[in-house]
């Protein structure tokens, strides 16, 4: 990502260092051409900058993600989620491994999450691998800190949208958490058997 908007910087300074010349041969071209209209337009060209964009971001927010990507990848690295695979989709079932990683997902974040998930490369069927998908999506937002909008939306709503204020939503959404689980678990019953 950082080579990206490292590459998008460099592309933005040339644009700012030739618009100058382009668009006074532009601005010739349309005068003698008579194009009052996209003369006009000419006025309005802004210089490309990408990072204008990035420092409306809330960096608290942009660095919360980063901590928690770069703790998951340390944690592989170092072997953890090999261990952390083995114990829950060997000592246990897939089921309540993956119900367990959705409540786990409204601490640590639903996107690292998953990503740990498909990191340890379980041996799950179809319907597993829809049921972490629901379970890390959903289980994330019973706080408000499991899932990116959550985190977002906590950092531009500043004092009128707090984890406390979203705590009080939370047994309603833990209702919700287990009935998505029921009834993905009775619509989809026929794709939880495992096809080697």
């Amino acid at each position: 990502m950082m080579t990206g908007l490292g590459y998008l910087q460099f592309f933005g300074y040339y644009l700012r260092r030739s618009l100058p010349r382009s668009l006074e041969r532009k601005r010739e071209r349309y005068s003698r051409e008579g194009d009052n209209r996209k003369l006009a337009q000419l006025g309005s060209v802004v210089p490309f900058d990408v990072f204008n964009r990035v420092a409306r971001a809330e960096w608290d927010t942009l660095l919360f993600f980063y901590g928690v990507v770069m703790c998951v990848g340390g944690l592989g690295f170092m072997g953890y989620l090999g261990l952390l695979s083995e114990a829950l989709y060997t000592g246990w079932n897939a089921t309540a491994a993956n119900i367990v990683l959705g409540v786990v997902s409204a601490v640590v974040d639903n996107i690292p999450v998953m990503f740990a998930v498909l990191t340890m490369e379980p041996d799950m069927s179809h319907g597993q691998w829809l049921l972490i998908t629901l379970t890390a999506g959903v289980g994330g937002s019973l706080l408000s800190i499991g899932s990116a909008a959550g985190v977002a939306v906590m950092g531009q709503a500043r004092g009128s949208y707090t984890f406390m204020g979203h705590l009080r939503w939370s047994p309603v959404i833990l209702l919700g958490y287990i009935a998505s689980i029921l009834v993905h678990m009775w619509l989809n019953a026929d794709s939880f058997a495992l096809f080697s």
